[in-house]
């Protein structure tokens, strides 16, 4: 018995039985649940901003004090658009922004994360910020022409005062130096303009200020609509479009155009001639009067630049529709039937001339046999000769010396 009672105690497999394993589980379990409530990190402390210029913006704040210092602690942002979180591994942060992006201030949190096991549930610390000066909507239309660099717009109030800057887009430092101020500003009818010194059309922000506020966004770039060239071809017409000059920055097959047209004064209809497309075929009814119209867009891998429509271009003329075969389908039958109606009022009114009665020959044999020849009391039509007229003939004597004195 005694050599049992050495060999009692379990040894580490034991552990890993059946019996043994709900208790390793709840300790791992808890094991983890006290590392995750240890690893729970306090909020970074001081959190504030500065606006570098009107665009960039820098987020500041310090590490919490019951931390230690080392490099493992770690910050994660999360800003206004609520979608992306961002992981910094420094204090501070800097972003670009454009008043057009929100319609109110902008808001973050930071979160302080200590390790891997860290919680996103841990209390963030927020600031919500106001642009560097009121956001107000200064002007409307603003439009750059890719091709000219020359940007314009309409004044919401043209009786204040507007100043226009642009910048590179970016957050860097060189983007924040290459700010300019317009200084070739022109004026057209109701709109006003300015010549960009710029070479790329691509991330290029705009400033414009008032009194009333300050509005800053990315330009929409345009070009000038297409030509349209229309040619004949057999029964089709060939409409050719021109491409755009903007320069080595778009190449030739990023366009593509949309075409729209009337026939006859019939609804319109648009077509796409696809990526890299100038040319479209189309049937052609020579009765009819074509009017064209077309615009030019980049597709989504050459940047983003369009143009207005183009004003209409018309090709042949309206003839008056061919109504012989609708005039021979309406007269043809009425002439038919006015014929054939007087047919057979003809055929009906002389039907005992085209179509006389026969009489019965057994009734002529008949009346015949029983009552000899005779004139039938119903004979029907037949031919009755009427009968001659024989003058009486009247013998006259001649004197016998009259008729020798005659041959004599």
């Amino acid at each position: 018995m005694g050599r049992k009672d050495e060999i009692d105690p379990r040894t580490p497999d034991d552990n890993m039985t059946p019996r043994g394993f709900p208790t390793a589980l709840l300790y791992t379990a808890m094991i983890i649940t006290l590392h995750c409530e240890a690893d729970l990190c306090p909020p970074p402390t001081e959190l504030s901003h500065k606006w570098l210029d009107k665009f960039t913006l820098r987020l500041f704040w310090k590490k919490p004090k019951d931390l230690p210092d080392n490099n493992n602690i770690k910050f994660l942002l999360k800003d206004h658009n609520e979608k992306d979180v961002t992981c910094v591994s420094g204090t501070d942060y800097t972003t670009f922004l454009l008043t057009e992006d929100v319609d109110s201030n902008w808001t973050y949190r930071v979160w302080t994360n200590c390790s891997q096991l860290a919680s996103k549930e841990n209390t963030p610390a927020e600031i919500t910020i106001k642009p560097p000066r009121p956001r107000a909507k200064v002007v409307k239309d603003f439009k750059c022409f890719a091709d000219t660099k020359k940007c314009s717009w309409i004044p919401v109030n043209p009786s204040l005062n507007l100043t226009l800057s642009y910048r590179m887009k970016g957050e860097s430092e060189e983007c924040i130096k290459s700010l300019q101020q317009c200084d070739q500003p022109y004026s057209l009818g109701e709109r006003n303009g300015c010549h960009l010194n710029i070479n790329n059309t691509d991330n290029i922000c705009i400033l414009v200020e008032t009194e009333a506020g300050m509005s800053t966004f990315e330009p929409v770039f345009v070009v000038h609509p297409p030509k349209l060239n229309i040619t004949e071809k057999g029964d089709s017409l060939i409409v050719n479009l021109r491409t755009p000059k903007v320069g080595v920055t778009i190449a030739t097959g990023c366009w593509q155009y949309d075409v729209c047209y009337k026939k006859c004064s019939n609804s319109e209809t648009c077509q796409n001639t696809g990526d890299g497309g100038h040319t479209m075929t189309m049937p052609y009814d020579k009765r009819c009067l074509y009017e064209f119209k077309a615009r030019v867009k980049t597709t989504k891998h050459c940047g983003d630049i369009s143009s207005d429509w183009s004003k209409d271009v018309s090709y042949g003329i309206n003839k008056p529709p061919d109504r012989t075969l609708t005039v021979a389908a309406i007269v043809i039958p009425i002439i038919l039937s006015i014929c054939v109606i007087l047919s057979c009022y003809c055929f009906k009114r002389h039907s005992a001339i085209i179509c006389p009665t026969i009489p019965d020959p057994s009734t002529i044999f008949k009346e015949m046999m029983m009552n000899g020849p005779r004139e039938l009391q119903n004979g029907g039509n037949l031919y009755k000769p009427v009968p001659e007229r024989l003058e009486p003939c009247k013998v006259v004597l001649v004197p016998e010396n009259s008729v020798l004195q005659q041959t004599s």
